[in-house]
């Protein structure tokens, strides 16, 4: 490995986040621009979207772009201070000083515990600002102040029993693994993964939010005539009361093997207001998630995040050694294990991760696109049309793109470009 001094690691390390701060603010610039200057609706939603609407969700696009600018500033300029200013090696040494037991786990948890309340706290106002104010001001959130402050303090610590539990072991492995440790704590980082895909849906989040079965009726039904169909394997099928955090909405499925869940959102249904998508529509958005099934995307995502992952404890065996990595980050007299993962991950790696992010998303689209066309060939294509568009109306979706914003940051084919994929896709089944 070339030796180089700290100071040009830590030097290396900033340009690196500023780099990416600066692409960021300039796709970021474009997409504001493009939806600054655009004031006609497209001819494709003037059936579903008056004047009103669009400026409406023309506002709702400017103010939350507005919103990532300073939010992002105001984390660069947070994460340069840390790391100039040897932040994480002050904490490191304050956790030393406090921890009664003296060894590597137990200063590690009390570090990183220490570092994500700072962290919680400083995103704070931030965090109440967009529920409170923008999102308030476009009429989306239903938060309560006692119900945000509830949610707040159990996500934390929820968060923070998963997380030290598996840093702790983490650590152990890295210690004791030998030269090849690498191998084993991917191997139970994919178990401890696995696991909490298993449990998160059935254990951790009816902790936030009321799961109750959807009642019997037509839309019942038909979803499990639907399954049945395509032999998909549905045990349950709830409604989640979405509706006490925002007025957003979505649909999803989850669940490993031979037990598959379906979730609606409240809000997803059909309303006396004309929001929400009647039952041919949530039809059709759920042939879209079969899609996702039937073409196994869970699965080809899964095998990719463990490759990724494979490459990243490979590549933090060959570098969490080097002294001036820590160094550079203050740490002349210790070389912590928890601090060189975090710091070779989220730092050293920034280049792939970002190449990973931007292909990931690209394979994302491809996966949309597939599930659209399952949704088409099940003869879903014209009430899928009309969910997407009754969704991005209600959801205020600014449905005008840049072509470079888009293709970076949207994991999902813009609203226009599917409809035309929809129904050119419709046009070659006639």
């Amino acid at each position: 490995m070339i030796t180089v001094d700290e100071n040009t690691v830590r030097n290396t390390i900033l340009f690196l986040l500023w780099a990416e701060f600066a692409w960021e603010t300039y796709l970021s610039i474009r997409q504001f621009n493009k939806a600054r200057t655009t004031t006609e609706v497209p001819a494709e939603l003037k059936s579903v979207m008056d004047k009103e609407e669009f400026k409406k969700a023309q506002n709702y696009s400017l103010a939350k772009l507005k919103f990532g600018f300073f939010k992002d500033t105001h984390s660069i300029i947070l994460t340069s201070a840390v790391i100039y200013y040897g932040i994480l090696s002050s904490a490191w040494d304050y956790s030393e000083s406090i921890n009664p037991f003296k060894g590597e786990v137990t200063t590690s948890s009390i570090w990183l515990f220490i570092m994500s309340l700072c962290s919680s706290l400083i995103e704070l106002p931030l965090t109440i600002y967009y529920t409170f104010v923008l999102e308030e001001q476009f009429g989306f959130n239903k938060q309560t102040a006692a119900f945000f402050v509830w949610d707040k303090i159990k996500a934390f610590f929820i968060s923070q029993i998963i997380t030290l539990m598996i840093s702790s072991v983490v650590i152990v492995i890295i210690k004791n693994g030998g030269p090849y440790f690498f191998v084993w704590l991917w191997a139970v980082v994919c178990v401890i993964s696995m696991i909490l895909l298993t449990i998160y849906p059935a254990v951790i989040a009816p902790l936030f939010d009321k799961y109750t079965p959807l009642p019997e009726g037509k839309l019942r039904t038909e979803i499990e005539n639907l399954a049945s169909r395509l032999h998909f394997p549905l045990t349950q099928l709830y409604v989640v009361e979405g509706s006490k955090r925002s007025s957003h909405s979505n649909a999803y499925f989850y669940g490993l093997f031979k037990s598959k869940r379906i979730v609606l959102f409240d809000t997803l249904l059909a309303k006396d207001d004309g929001s929400g998508c009647k039952d041919d529509e949530i039809i059709a958005v759920l042939s879209h998630e079969l899609g996702h099934w039937s073409h196994n995307h869970i699965i080809k995502n899964l095998i990719v995040m463990q490759i990724n992952l494979f490459l990243l404890f490979a590549g933090f065996s060959i570098m969490f050694k080097y002294p001036p990595l820590y160094k550079a980050l203050g740490f002349y007299r210790t070389q912590p294990v928890l601090v060189g993962l975090f710091v070779v991950l989220q730092y050293v790696m920034m280049p792939y991760n970002t190449l990973l992010s931007f292909l990931m998303t690209c394979l994302s689209r491809k996966f949309e696109f597939q599930a659209d066309n399952f949704a088409v060939n099940l003869g879903n294509a014209d009430p899928l049309e009309r969910a997407l568009l009754q969704l991005n109306k209600d959801n205020l979706g600014f449905p005008i793109n840049d072509d470079l914003y888009s293709a970076w940051h949207h994991s999902h084919p813009p609203l226009l470009e599917r409809i035309a994929v929809l129904r050119e896709s419709t046009s070659k089944l006639k």
